[in-house]
């Protein structure tokens, strides 16, 4: 059994993994880009980053270790306390941890925890299968060159300068030609729109008055408009307060939170049977990490869901 590989597991899932009594695993997506020094293209991945201030079990862990090893819960616990100390003796005396396709860990000279994450990961499930590649820059100056050499032996035209003073040569004779024409026509057009303005006013005029005989009352005093304020209870981002067995519990949790002046509702049942409570949930990432950051001083345990659909 290897808790980095449930790690690992979990974080193509989720934003944040919690090893409980040592830390938190958080992934952040980075959109594709080009190493302009290198000339290598990266496709879209997940940043991955740890959070030494995270501790305290959230469940999450436990629970799906527990589901694939086929275990108790609180055999899923003592099975991480063993691994995190292990961890803890090895930086002890190595000053140095790795876990496996994840990252290493080292104390640097102050003798802080450091966390360097493994590039050849990548735990954005939309670029499965993509890989980097180096590409080729393209010389533009140089293929200009050779084809402005063919355009001055051939009657084609290549390059964009050569066809621009090409058009604007035949749109000048072009403009010429539609003056002569259109002077001569300009008179018959304006003596047409004239009659069929008139015709219009007069429609018009006609059914103003229509209107006004058939109108029976007018309203004096009418009502002000009301305006409701809801707040809003969507987004894929949710601050999660705890998750409960038992649903009467999930309940009570929510009124707890409301009477504290939280949005906060049910939002399901996640696969583990655990009924959800969020503190409230937000439509960009920065909105919820803001609130988490928020609740944190009173709750150690609050932690981010992000559901991806």
């Amino acid at each position: 059994m290897n808790i980095s590989t449930h790690i690992q597991d979990l974080l193509y899932r989720y934003e944040c993994v919690v090893l409980p009594g040592f830390g938190a695993f958080l992934s952040q997506k980075q959109s594709a880009y080009i190493d302009s020094e290198s000339n290598e293209f990266f496709p879209p991945n997940k940043v991955i980053s740890f959070n030494r201030q995270l501790i305290k079990n959230d469940g999450l862990l436990a629970n799906y270790i527990a589901e694939v090893e086929s275990v108790k819960y609180n055999s899923a616990t003592n099975m991480i306390q063993e691994f995190v100390y292990d961890l803890e003796n090895s930086l002890q005396n190595e000053a140095k941890a790795e876990l496996a396709n994840i990252g290493k860990f080292y104390l640097d000279s102050e003798d802080k925890l450091q966390f360097e994450p493994f590039a050849q990961i990548n735990f954005l499930t939309q670029s499965f299968g993509l890989d980097s590649y180096k590409t080729i820059p393209v010389n533009r100056e140089a293929y200009k060159k050779q084809v402005e050499e063919i355009e001055e032996k051939t009657p084609l035209l290549f390059t964009p300068e050569r066809r621009r003073s090409s058009l604007l040569k035949y749109a000048a004779i072009g403009i010429i030609a539609l003056g002569v024409s259109g002077f001569a026509g300009l008179n018959i057009y304006s003596s047409q729109v004239s009659k069929h303005n008139i015709a219009e006013q007069q429609e018009a005029q006609t059914q103003l008055q229509q209107q006004i005989q058939q109108a029976t009352f007018v309203i004096d005093n009418p009502l002000p408009a009301v305006t409701f304020e809801v707040e809003k209870q969507s987004g894929n981002y949710h601050v999660i307060a705890g998750a409960f067995r038992v649903e009467e519990n999930a309940q009570t949790k929510v009124d707890e939170l409301k009477a504290a002046g939280h949005s906060a509702r049910l939002i399901g049942a996640n696969k583990y049977g655990l009924h959800q409570v969020v503190y409230s949930s937000h439509q960009t990432r920065r909105e919820a990490i803001n609130k988490l950051y928020e609740v944190k001083r009173t709750n150690e345990g609050a932690w981010l869901l992000v559901q991806e659909f």
